[in-house]
């Protein structure tokens, strides 16, 4: 019998995996010496190109840092819509959403690479408005649909929202630097539902 002949890639195809290559390559070298002790001439040794591939795809190292984070940020958002299916109430979507958040930062080098690295190398207003597309969205839909900021003397969602994703930023630092993750989660959880309140009627 012959040998099925071997499947040809396309352009997309092929940029999209020297893309990837680089990205987790790249990844791997920040978590492992940082930003500033990582070059880009090892980047492209390490995912088997060229340095000069490495600048027809990302302008400079900073801008492939910054698909990295978006990839991490994506990843995050992804396992929380994971976590969320329809049939939830939406008080119980928001609650699983947020230990789903406080999980995926537990991936190694995550929560460096977003609340550590990110801030100091792209600046705060960046990382933030990657963070409201993402994680951060999906909180403030999580509060929206749980009625949150509807009744009369509630605080505004936008002004709500950046607080509890800073305290849920604050939990997953604190895990990462040892701190007992079960009671760090018990912790949010608990603010989280003093947030939200008594449960509401329909």
């Amino acid at each position: 019998m012959a040998d099925s002949p071997t499947p040809v890639r396309t352009n997309r195809e092929r940029t999209e995996a020297t893309r990837l290559a680089l990205i987790e390559a790249a990844r791997a070298l920040f978590v492992g010496k940082g930003y500033g002790d990582t070059s880009t001439p090892e980047i492209a040794t390490a995912a088997g190109i060229t340095r000069g591939a490495l600048y027809h795809h990302f302008a400079d190292k900073r801008d492939l840092f910054r698909q990295v984070l978006l990839r991490e940020g994506e990843a995050v958002a992804a396992d929380i819509e994971a976590a969320t299916p329809e049939q939830l109430s939406p008080r119980e979507a928001l609650l699983e959403g947020s230990k789903a958040y406080l999980n995926a930062m537990t991936a190694p080098g995550r929560t460096r690479l977003l609340l550590i690295d990110g801030p100091a190398v792209l600046g705060m207003a960046e990382v933030m408005a990657m963070d409201d597309a993402t994680s951060a969205k999906s909180l403030r839909q999580g509060l929206e649909r749980a009625g949150l900021g509807k009744d009369k003397g509630e605080a505004s969602l936008d002004a709500l929202t950046p607080l509890l994703a800073a305290a849920f930023d604050r939990a997953a630092l604190a895990i990462d630097a040892g701190a007992n993750v079960e009671e760090t989660r018990t912790a949010m959880l608990w603010l989280l539902e003093r947030a939200l309140g008594p449960v509401r009627k329909r």
